[in-house]
């Protein structure tokens, strides 16, 4: 889809804004057989509608209720957004991470609509992948086949995707070849980075997306449609909530580099660009896209490189 034939958008910056819809959270619980593999956090418009799917996959050691002002951003402008909860106090390996990935993907045509509310429908033949951070690292790795799915995802969307400790350190699976356009994927990708997220936060940690290893890597490895964003001066924890709850929360706002407070520009940025990019090649609707593209400076957060390559 050529980007260049864009349909006009109502307003090129509403996206990084709530959309006009209310929205609607809530967990599933793993409980028996017809339940979900993992537990889920799930947010739906409250208004009756059919929608699109949004699949997303937490970071290292977070938490899946960390996202909810970013999930809620995202949901509010049409979209069924379900997020997995991986693991619990012990993470799994990179490669049980894509095996339960891909396991909540083949329950969704089975479970998904028995636990939405009665007036909303999924749409699960426009479904996105999406993960951050090492949950970034898996959402590539299941849309490029590590694990077997018995749905096809439209897109995919890696927020600051990580693949380990550095270039020689890389976790399983190892799917990063430093061959550009190299990933085998016939589906529109877009890579959001961030500026600080391969700075040392002080000497105790190392960076949290190491060069190598981070969204640099994955955009070039990405085969066009692609587009790279990099929030230049938020880190790599920046998109998460104001206030995530809990001792792991609190430590997640310790690891990292952050940016200046408060997280809400890149937030919304994020969240923005998400709801662009799921427009444009989910919906048909390339507007907003362009617009970001062309026009960086109207994202909240200063956004430094833009690229964009077309197929």
């Amino acid at each position: 889809m050529a980007l260049l034939e864009a349909k006009p958008a109502s307003s090129a910056t509403s996206v990084f804004e709530m959309g006009n819809l209310s929205t609607n959270c809530f967990q599933v619980e793993t409980s028996d057989t017809s339940s979900p593999p993992k537990p889920l956090l799930i947010v739906t418009p409250t208004i009756e509608g059919t929608f699109p799917v949004l699949l997303f996959l937490h970071g290292f050691c977070l938490r899946n209720s960390f996202y909810t002002q970013l999930l809620q951003h995202i949901s509010s402008h049409g979209f069924v957004v379900v997020a997995l909860q991986l693991y619990l106090l012990i993470p799994s390996t990179g490669t049980e991470e894509v095996d339960s990935a891909a396991a909540v993907t083949n329950w969704l045509p089975l479970g998904l609509q028995s636990v939405l509310p009665q007036n909303v429908q999924a749409n699960l033949l426009k479904l996105a992948l999406s993960g951050h951070s090492r949950g970034g690292k898996a959402a590539f790795a299941l849309a490029l086949g590590y694990a077997k799915t018995s749905l096809n995802f439209s897109v995919l969307l890696g927020i600051d995707p990580v693949a380990g400790l550095g270039k020689c350190c890389q976790t399983n699976p190892k799917i990063l070849t430093y061959v550009p356009q190299s990933f085998n994927l016939s589906i529109p990708v877009t890579v959001i980075g961030t500026g600080l997220g391969d700075e040392q936060r002080n000497c105790l940690f190392p960076p949290c997306a190491p060069d190598g290893v981070n969204h640099k890597e994955f955009f070039n490895e990405c085969k066009p449609p692609c587009c790279h964003f990099v929030a230049k001066d938020y880190g790599h924890m920046d998109m998460l909530d104001d206030d995530p709850k809990g001792c792991i929360g609190a430590i997640s706002g310790c690891i990292c580099k952050n940016g200046k407070a408060p997280r809400d520009p890149m937030r919304r940025s994020v969240g923005g660009i998400v709801v662009a990019f799921l427009r444009a090649y989910v919906e048909g609707e390339n507007g907003d896209l362009k617009a970001i593209v062309d026009e960086p400076d109207i994202a909240p957060a200063k956004l430094d490189p833009v690229e964009f390559i077309e197929a």
